[in-house]
Formats: C-alpha cells, structure tokens, sequence
C-alpha cells in the first residue's frame, strides 16, 4: 500500500504552540489527561501514548478568541468534571442494521463489548477487530498507520490518543471488494456522574479494495437515570488510509443525548486514483463539533462529502472542514447542509487548499442552510485557497427559509400547514440521505427527520 506521511499542508489553528504555553498550562486539560491516562497500556501503544499525553500538558482547550474556534464557545465543557466509568452492558439495546447484523463492532463507553459484536460474516481478506484482538503480526502493522494521519497534535485529538486503551479496526487486504457495510456502534451510556470516553477508529483500504463503512455515536440511559437526560463527553477521532485505486463509502451518524458534548476528528489520507465518499449526519448533543479533513497523496484522487445538520432547542452543531490538494487531476465536490430551528446555532466552516501543484483541479464547494425559526442562527465561511492557475474550482453558501408560496401551494391541496413544513423539510433533507447506501440506515435517517417535531416550532 503505496502512502506517504508528509508534513502537513493543512493549516490548522487548533494546534497549540508547546514554546507559547509552558508558562500558561491548563489545569482542566490536566485533569481530563489524568482521567483518561488512569489506565495504563504497554509496548508501542504506551510510547505513543506518552507522546501524545507530553503534548496536551502544555497545550490548552481552544478558546473563542482563536480564529478556529470562534463560534464555538467550550466554556461550558469547562464547568463539568468528568470521569471515566466502564461497567457490563450485555444486555444493551441499540439499533441493529440488517445490512451488518453479522458485522458490526460494539463499544460502550468506549470499551469494546464483545457480546454485542458480531464478525462472522465477512469475506477473506479483512479484518475487523478492535485492537485487543489482533494478532501480533496485525497491531504490527496498525503501528504503521495509528496516530500518523495529518492533525495528529491538534488537542483533542491528541487527548484521544494519549488515553488510547483500545480501537476499532477495519483492514481491508489488497483488490479485496467487501459487499457487507461494516457497522461500527459507540454507545454512551449514561450514568449518575458525567462521563468521558474516547472511541478511536482505523480503517485501511489497501490498493484496490472496496469497503463501506458505517460509524455511529449514539446513547443509552443506565437504569440509575432512566428519568433524566445526562451529561457526557465523546471524544472521537478516525483515521482512513485509502490507498491506490482503493473506494470507501463513509457514512458518520451523531445521534448523542440532548445534554453531551461531542468533540469528533476524521482524518483522511487519499492515495494516487483513489475515491473517497464521506456522509456525515449531525442530530444530537448539546454542543457538538466534527473536523473533518482529506489529505490527497497521490493524483487523480475523487473526493465527495456530505453532510447534514439537523438541530433545534438551543443545540451548536458545527462541522469545519479542510481538504488539501496537492496533486494534478483531482476532483472534490463537497454539498453541507443545516436545518437549524428553534434558537439554535449552526457552524460550517469549508477550506479547500489547491497549490501549485494541484494542476486541473476540479473542486466544488456548497453549503445550503434552512432557518425555520426567527431566533435560529447559522455562520457559515466556505473557502477555497488557489495559487493553481490552471482550475475549475467554485464555492458558494445560501441562507434561507421556508418559502410561504409553497407553504400555500402544499394547503391548496388539502396539506394542512404543518404536514406541509415537514414536506418540504423531509425534501431538504432528503437530497443527502437517499445518497447513503445502507437502505435500513436511510429509512431510519428518515423517520427521524419527519419526527423532529420541534424543528417546526419558532
């Protein structure tokens, strides 16, 4: 498998200077380390947790004065004190799809939960297992890739890779084609006292293997506090080497509780020929947060993401992406959309870098946002960043509400006005649901949406 780690071309405010912040340490960073350090790994997997841990010591959470993170105020994560708690959850249900009912991996607070797992219905020539589980010669080879994709030092990020116990890990071997979407659940489940987990995922597609992948972060109530929503912190980050002329097909669902906090990375590193699909859906969590970022390594690379925020009451769903071309003949085409009602706030932020070298770059970039209230409120910043002089490239961002003609189109057939808001909402946010594969995914994505009641309120 043809990739090359190379400095990285994105730039990125989130990674904190350790010269600027020896003097300047942050004690409730400090204190998350402490927590998710308490359990103490061996070998490689120590190393690079210990490197990791060194950097968060003298790094801080970001603030709203830094250009990254201005719409996003995390000082209400600073008031809560969280802890790790892991506990036996055999017996937990969550959403099954038919698709991978025998091939899906399970974590509970981010612990894997074998008896929630079921593997045994895939082809030769992919593994799927969390680390633990590996044989010798395997975490051998998922040293090579762990904690090397590009924003490895960004903090969050690297928290998740200091506390690193266990992951999930999807290696699909060399022109290995995987007809069977591949689910991975991380369950929060809920307890008296505030948690953190810290669910980490590698996926590897050799040269021309083929895979779907399926990532979802969703929730429980322990029996202890079945009468009330709980506070918790996901920490997510995953990391996909898709190498030469290898396709993988994405799709990230954040369905958290109404009071969590979730911070989540996907790195992606695309090599010469390859396609790369990502659907990233944004429902749940009071605040949550996704950095999604592609980094081309070879030519001829196909990138398309998209996206879809769905929130109301007073949720801050934010999605920044960054998407660097360094090689001739590529293509990316990115569509983001927000639903956003009530008094909640949506943040988009799009950079797509295409230097020099990117030469016959083909990259398209849009975010189309639906404000259903008058107190909703979405910032949106697309950008592209060309020194290429021979391009296609273009970008754009739309703020709109629902139009009263087609309210009154959708009455003058009998539709009564709030059927018809919730027709055209579905439609809104059909145009990238029906665009993922899992067709049991897609009905549940659905059915969400038309019982979103909430969104239709000012």
């Amino acid at each position: 498998m043809s990739i090359q780690v190379s400095p990285s071309p994105i730039p990125n405010s989130n990674v904190v200077s350790l010269t600027s912040t020896l003097l300047d340490r942050d004690d409730y960073l400090s204190g998350l380390l402490n927590q998710v350090t308490a359990t103490k790994t061996e070998g490689w997997l120590q190393e690079l947790c210990e490197g990791a841990a060194n950097w968060v010591r003298h790094s801080i959470i970001p603030t709203t004065r830094e250009e990254e993170w201005r719409f996003t105020d995390l000082s209400s994560l600073r008031k809560v004190q969280f802890n790790v708690e892991t506990g036996n959850y055999a017996s937990l249900e969550f959403d099954i799809l038919p698709e991978a009912a025998n091939s899906r991996l399970v974590f509970v607070n981010g612990v894997f939960a074998p008896e929630l797992s079921a593997v045994s219905d895939l082809p030769s020539g992919i593994v799927v297992s969390n680390l633990a589980g590996l044989s010798v010669v395997e975490q051998e080879g998922v040293r090579q890739y762990l904690a090397q994709a590009e924003g490895a030092q960004e903090v969050f990020t690297a928290l998740n890779t200091a506390g690193i116990v266990d992951a999930a890990v999807v290696w699909v071997k060399k022109n290995v084609v995987v007809e069977t979407p591949i689910h991975l659940v991380f369950i929060s489940v809920v307890g008296e006292t505030a948690t953190i987990s810290q669910p980490r995922c590698l996926v590897v597609a050799e040269g021309g293997s083929q895979v779907t992948l399926v990532e979802e972060y969703t929730n429980r109530r322990g029996a202890e506090s079945a009468e009330k929503e709980g506070v918790y912190f996901t920490n997510a980050v995953t990391e996909v080497w898709v190498g030469d002329n290898a396709e993988v097909s994405h799709t990230r669902v954040e369905r958290e509780g109404a009071e969590a906090f979730h911070i989540g990375k996907t790195a992606i590193a695309q090599a010469r020929d390859s396609r790369y699909t990502c659907h990233a859906i944004t429902l749940g969590a009071k605040l949550s947060r996704h950095n999604l970022e592609i980094l081309q390594t070879g030519e001829q690379t196909e990138t398309t993401l998209n996206g879809l925020t769905m929130i109301s009451g007073k949720q801050l769903g934010d999605t920044h992406s960054a998407i660097a071309l360094n090689h001739p003949h590529s293509m990316s085409k990115q569509l983001h959309k927000c639903i956003v009602g009530d008094r909640a706030h949506a943040v988009f932020n799009g950079k797509v870098l295409v230097p020099k070298p990117a030469q016959l770059t083909n990259a398209v970039q849009m975010n189309r946002n639906l404000l259903l209230s008058s107190k909703a409120r979405v910032d949106t910043k697309p950008q592209l960043e060309i020194t290429a002089d021979n391009v296609k490239c273009a970008h754009g961002a739309t703020v709109s509400q629902l139009e009263d003609d087609e309210i009154f189109y959708l009455q003058s057939r009998g539709i009564d006005e709030n059927d018809a808001r919730k027709l055209l909402i579905n439609a809104f946010a059909a145009e990238i649901i029906n665009q993922i594969p899992v067709p049991s995914l897609r009905e549940i994505l659905l059915n969400t949406v038309n019982n979103l009641k909430s969104l239709t309120n000012d």
